[in-house]
């Protein structure tokens, strides 16, 4: 079932560069408890646009609104850019345990879509004392499933732990969000995943996962260097060198802001953590989008910047996330994750209305990306 939400849009520049007059299309329910899907909960929306042209849209169904709570993976899928939406199905579910942290990737040259997530046993919590390290089974573990068919079936789970979750981690976690595949320089072709950690003293670091041969063996680069702060949800994208741009959420330590940092090399190491200033955050995931603009290599980060999880804000970077050209208040009022699409020359947002009952879909207009 699908249904159209009347929600009014407000343009409001930010900021002191003039804003692109940007429109957006009626929001679509994509998922919604009770609804479309027989789960009490739903959050966390990751989305992907294939090269075939399908958007395949993701998200956690919940049994109840609490992070961990017997979680299943619900996917659904258009063909048509947005306009509607296939009836949510289950990608991947656990029995009682919980599955979380969607995060999407697909390999160009294959059409593999590869979704990321982990698993809670039954009744554990991201902070409820679990194992450390990737050994024991009934700990937090990292997983994939993949599709050939553009999100209409997915394999049996590949249990990436051994090679990727550190001796020293209780939890870790994809994105949530989108992966990317490098198209540049000596690194092109592979695939990135961002990931954070914590340890059993709850402190979090950022890494990323990385494939060379397009998802059949993964490796883990290096943490992000970090002082003064702790990283946490992350997503990173490719500017138009080649290298690589780090955005994450704050957690406990540091300023009320994004914490960001570079890679040269594909992911393998980062430059230490700093804090953008330009980037105010409550303490929420966010997204990027790197997509070619009027010509122009550029970024698209979008998080609510209000107190509490309101105001979403689409901001474009045209120097690899160091300044922000453009600021426009897109989502007034209450807004909280969100995972974006390059779709044709618009971008298309997945995302929740700081709701944990729904997640709706728009598509913004006169972003003008560049379409080869």
């Amino acid at each position: 079932m699908e249904r159209l939400i009347a929600l009014s849009l407000l343009l409001v520049p930010v900021g002191l560069a003039a804003a692109p007059q940007l429109s957006a299309t009626p929001a679509v329910a994509v998922f919604e408890a009770k609804k479309n899907i027989p789960h009490a909960s739903v959050r966390i929306p990751a989305l992907l646009m294939t090269a075939k042209g399908t958007l395949i849209a993701v998200a956690e169904g919940r049994d109840k609104p609490t992070d961990q709570a017997g979680n299943d993976l619900l996917v659904a899928t258009s063909s048509d850019q947005g306009q509607k939406w296939s009836r949510p199905t289950i990608a991947y579910e656990q029995r009682d345990d919980s599955c979380n942290n969607p995060c999407l990737v697909q390999d160009a040259k294959s059409g593999k879509v590869f979704l990321f997530f982990q698993t809670f046993p039954a009744g554990g919590k991201e902070f409820g004392g679990l194992p450390a390290g990737p050994q024991d089974p009934k700990g937090n573990r990292l997983k994939f499933v993949a599709s050939d068919d553009e999100g209409a079936t997915w394999s049996r789970p590949v249990d990436v732990s051994t090679e990727l979750k550190p001796a020293k981690a209780v939890t870790c976690a994809s994105g949530p969000g989108i992966g990317i595949q490098l198209t540049k320089g000596k690194h092109a072709g592979r695939l990135v995943m961002p990931f954070n950690s914590q340890d059993a003293q709850r402190n979090f670091v950022n890494w990323v996962a990385f494939s060379d041969d397009a998802g059949k063996t993964w490796q883990r680069g290096a943490e992000v260097p970090q002082e003064g702060m702790q990283l946490n949800e992350v997503q990173v994208a490719e500017n138009g060198d080649g290298s690589l741009y780090l955005n994450s959420r704050r957690w406990r330590s540091g300023a009320a802001l994004r914490k960001v940092s570079w890679s040269q090399d594909g992911g393998a190491t980062w430059a230490k953590a700093t804090e953008d200033t330009a980037l105010p955050e409550p303490v929420c995931q966010g997204s990027l989008l790197a997509a070619a603009s009027g010509g122009k290599p550029s970024i698209f980060f979008l998080n609510p910047v209000g107190k509490g999880r309101a105001n979403g804000t689409l901001r474009r970077s045209e120097d690899g996330g160091k300044t922000w050209a453009e600021s426009t208040l897109l989502f007034p009022g209450p807004f909280a994750y969100s995972s974006m699409a390059k779709v044709g020359k618009d971008i298309g947002v997945l995302y929740e209305p700081a709701s944990n009952s729904i997640v709706l879909f728009r598509k913004i207009n006169g972003t003008e990306l560049d379409v080869k």
